[in-house]
């Protein structure tokens, strides 16, 4: 398979006609090799315009859904980003090629130890995955001008918000039921006050440290 034109056909099929049109977030989708993020069964179909499982939960959100956020988040080159799911770190990959530092925060160790191997092996020197509750982010390296919750959430934990830094912005898609519809989400902190708008519609499997807990209803 040509992967070189799978990547070049995605982004003029997918992210160019569904209105993502910076040219260094389209550099980086169109240059990472997105077929070395998935298992090795699945890499013939990498490029279709779907979400794809990665194993334990975890997936490699649609190309689609992923560019139209992070070029909602107007990325700058001084910018410190968390990418919170990363799975494999395709996500935490193209972060790196936007902003100055990039953080992945991910539960599942396996996945960390293939994140940062990757990441090695494409020589992405300003990122790294890191092992940790999801739910908590990583207040370790906080504030974050750029979050990115790589799946969909039911409930955004107080917490995230808290380790945005003045003027951050932080993305999502939230899914309030389950068979709800997906609403992908611009979140923004300014004078400490956080205030959201909807993007467009987005199904994004939920991720499970996301699920709202249960409510007793009388």
């Amino acid at each position: 398979m040509d992967y070189a034109y799978a990547r070049l056909n995605m982004v003029e099929s997918q992210l160019r006609t569904n209105r993502v049109f910076g040219e260094r977030l389209l550099d980086a989708f169109e240059t990472l090799p997105r077929e070395l993020f998935v298992p090795q069964n699945i890499r013939s179909i990498s490029y279709v315009d779907e979400d794809l499982h990665i194993g334990n939960g975890r997936y490699l959100m649609e190309p689609m859904v992923l560019g139209r956020l992070l070029q909602a988040a107007d990325i700058q080159e001084s910018d410190v980003a968390l990418d919170i799911g990363s799975g494999t770190g395709y996500a935490t990959a193209i972060l790196a090629r936007l902003c100055s530092t990039a953080v992945g925060l991910e539960s599942d160790p396996g996945l960390v130890e293939t994140a940062n191997n990757l990441l090695s092996r494409m020589e992405i020197s300003n990122a790294v995955v890191v092992q940790g509750d999801l739910a908590a982010g990583y207040p370790k390296q906080a504030p974050y001008n750029v979050i990115l919750i790589n799946g969909g959430i039911e409930e955004l934990p107080d917490g995230l918000t808290d380790q945005l830094a003045e003027g951050g912005r932080l993305m999502c898609v939230t899914r309030p039921s389950p068979g709800g519809i997906g609403r992908a989400r611009l979140y923004r902190k300014d004078d400490g006050v956080v205030s959201n708008r909807i993007l467009f519609d987005a199904s994004t499997p939920i991720l499970e440290e996301f699920r709202a807990p249960e409510r007793f209803v009388f």
